[in-house]
């Protein structure tokens, strides 16, 4: 009896044919970055404090269209700013204040959480009820949302996590850690009174209060 069979033409063609499927698939990868010069160095921040936005160019080097992007962004300044340097939206929107709209001056406030497209400049005249979109897109680095650390770049808004990394879902927990646990407070509820002693905050009136206790430092 024979130890082995002799491999048919067809199975070796076969095998020939998932050899070389492997190899292209392996490099499908590496062959597609090869088509793109490398990375740029980072941009400038948009913003000195308060999370802003940098980004990264690089070149096709195909005759032909490059899969992928030719930029990418990162956040950057992600430190507050001081009580002086006041909203980032609100700079936007003053800075038309110089402009005449229609023939006539105004003082432009913002105009915050559009939940149809948060990253537009929108303005309100001073003491009107004109409310005008001054821009298409606000500065990178413009918060999306007054409550929430997603940012607008190049007009649309990208999530950001409490890790300040772009496309991060990471959150705080009730204890104001970021991806934490929970486990670094305590939860306590009870009433509230309007007339507390003066060690401790006063309120307007009688209701349910949620305190959240934190172990003393070590």
């Amino acid at each position: 009896m024979e130890c082995c069979r002799r491999a048919t033409p067809g199975t070796l063609l076969l095998f020939l044919a998932f050899l070389l499927l492997s190899s292209r698939t392996a490099r499908s990868e590496e062959d597609r970055d090869g088509l793109w010069d490398a990375w740029g160095p980072w941009s400038e921040c948009s913003r000195t404090c308060g999370g802003g936005a940098s980004y990264s160019l690089r070149r096709c080097l195909s005759s032909k269209s490059c899969e992928g992007r030719n930029i990418r962004y990162r956040t950057c300044s992600n430190v507050d700013c001081p009580p002086e340097a006041g909203d980032f939206r609100a700079q936007q929107c003053s800075a038309h204040n110089d402009v005449k709209h229609h023939g006539q001056f105004y003082e432009w406030l913002p105009v915050s959480n559009d939940p149809d497209n948060p990253c537009s400049l929108k303005c309100q005249a001073k003491g009107t009820a004109l409310v005008v979109e001054l821009a298409p897109k606000v500065l990178d680095g413009t918060r999306c949302y007054t409550e929430s650390l997603d940012m607008c770049i190049s007009g649309l808004c990208q999530i950001v996590g409490c890790d300040h990394q772009l496309g991060s879902t990471v959150k705080e927990d009730n204890c104001g850690v970021c991806n934490g646990d929970g486990s670094t407070c305590r939860l306590v509820r009870g009433q509230y009174k309007s007339q507390l002693s003066a060690t401790k905050c006063k309120t307007h009136r009688d209701g349910p209060l949620d305190l959240f206790i934190y172990p003393p430092l070590a």
